[in-house]
């Protein structure tokens, strides 16, 4: 997966931002203000930090070497994972996802209603 696609796979979702909030070099999605899903635009290697439930950050890390602890992140709810190197298509798009979903789980009862009617 390459920085474009995953960045319109991103910005699709509903109620999604792009935002620079850290520099220019920083690239954050955020469902209804709250970030998902961060990237330095500027490394050679594509490397992106999603929020992951705490247990499966564990396993998924045990298991892939291209999943390590989040990169300047909360280590306990943040990976960090190498999207151009062999992890399989699915597991990525469903990572993506799985940050997506947990921060939208997150939200409070107003901004999940917002996010429903958009």
């Amino acid at each position: 997966m390459n920085i474009e696609f995953f960045r319109d796979y991103c910005i699709s979702k509903k109620g999604v931002t792009e935002e620079f909030p850290f520099g220019e070099d920083t690239l954050v999605f955020k469902v209804m203000g709250k970030m998902f899903a961060a990237t330095n635009i500027t490394k050679e290697v594509f490397r992106v930090n999603l929020k992951c439930d705490p247990e499966r950050s564990i396993q998924l890390r045990e298991e892939y070497e291209d999943i390590i602890p989040g990169f300047h992140m909360n280590k306990k709810h943040w990976n960090t994972i190498y999207l151009e190197r062999d992890l399989p298509s699915k597991l990525k798009t469903e990572l993506i996802d799985h940050s997506y979903d947990l921060v939208v789980a997150s939200l409070r009862k107003a901004d999940k209603e917002s996010l429903k009617n958009l």
